[in-house]
């Protein structure tokens, strides 16, 4: 009876070393390899909303696991686990934002980077064509410093207006890409290391979404600020933004971040003793659609 129960010990562990061989030799296709997601620049979006991971297997998204973002850019995850066959058989990478919880299996329309797998490798941008897939390189922004909404005239330089008033009438400083549904751009001004929105916008001839800072007059019909009252903690209004530094962003529509995402088409410094009414030019971020946003790999 022993050497009976030796036996069939010795087979049982025979046919395991077996099928361990084999299991190596030939992995299962519904067995884990890993997504990896290294050096991605994004924002926090807040409780409300996650990032989302997508594949492009046969040219249909497959979602690959969430993660979020906290206020220094750190990711609540990097590695995700996906089934073998799905992750070598991907072709794309897709990040998407998707609202908390999220009760529709199919990706949000706000795409932020993609790329193309090359062997085990994608580096993602902004301007591939399921991404955010928008060309800035013809961006360009005209400003002036003054402060139409209030009657005072010894503080012009604490108003910031997107316009042109190098002709007899007014006209739309920035000239902007209309951008996909689900994006807007923000303005932002920022002061003493602390960006302060001037509000958000879709078209460059019209008004934005806030006044926020301004006095009780209406300003003009187009994207702008005066900052002279409800300052933010740690600021005083009205001051002057000689000096400044002026910023058109892309944002998430909604956002809920409090500062400017990595997507800064424009982008300019106030002159030291500048002068208000005076037309400046803001600097084109000419690298931000071809800029790589981060790599993912598939191990």
């Amino acid at each position: 009876m022993l050497n009976k129960t030796i036996y069939s010990l010795s087979l049982i562990l025979g046919l395991s070393s077996v099928t361990s061989c084999n299991k190596d030799d030939n992995p299962s296709p519904i067995e884990p390899k890993t997504l990896v997601l290294l050096n991605l620049k994004l924002e926090d979006v807040g409780e409300d909303f996650r990032y989302e991971n997508w594949l492009i297997v046969d040219g249909s998204p497959v979602a690959a696991g969430t993660f979020s973002v906290n206020s220094d850019g750190d990711l609540s995850q990097i590695e995700f686990p996906i089934p073998a066959k799905t992750l070598d058989s991907a072709t794309e990478y897709v990040l998407t934002i998707e609202p908390n919880p999220d009760s529709d299996p199919t990706p949000s329309k706000v795409h932020v980077f993609a790329g193309d797998f090359d062997g085990f490798t994608a580096e993602v941008s902004l301007s591939h064509p399921k991404a955010l897939g928008t060309n800035f390189s013809t961006a360009a922004g005209n400003y002036v410093l003054a402060t139409p909404t209030d009657e005072d005239t010894t503080n012009e330089n604490s108003g910031l207006w997107w316009l042109d008033n190098s002709n007899a009438t007014k006209e739309a400083g920035l000239t902007l890409p209309t951008l996909p549904e689900g994006w807007e751009y923000e303005g932002w001004v920022v002061i003493d290391g602390v960006p302060v929105s001037t509000g958000k916008f879709t078209s460059v001839s019209g008004t934005d979404s806030t006044k926020e800072f301004s006095g009780t007059t209406s300003g003009p019909q187009f994207p702008g600020e005066d900052f002279l009252m409800k300052a933010p903690e740690g600021l005083t209004f009205p001051l002057d933004l000689s000096g400044k530094t002026v910023v058109i962003s892309v944002e998430p529509n909604p956002d809920t971040s409090p500062a400017p995402s990595p997507i800064k088409p424009l982008i300019g410094e106030v002159p030291l003793n500048a002068k208000d009414h005076f037309l400046y030019t803001m600097d084109n971020n000419q690298d931000i659609a071809s800029e790589k946003f981060g790599t993912v790999l598939r191990h």
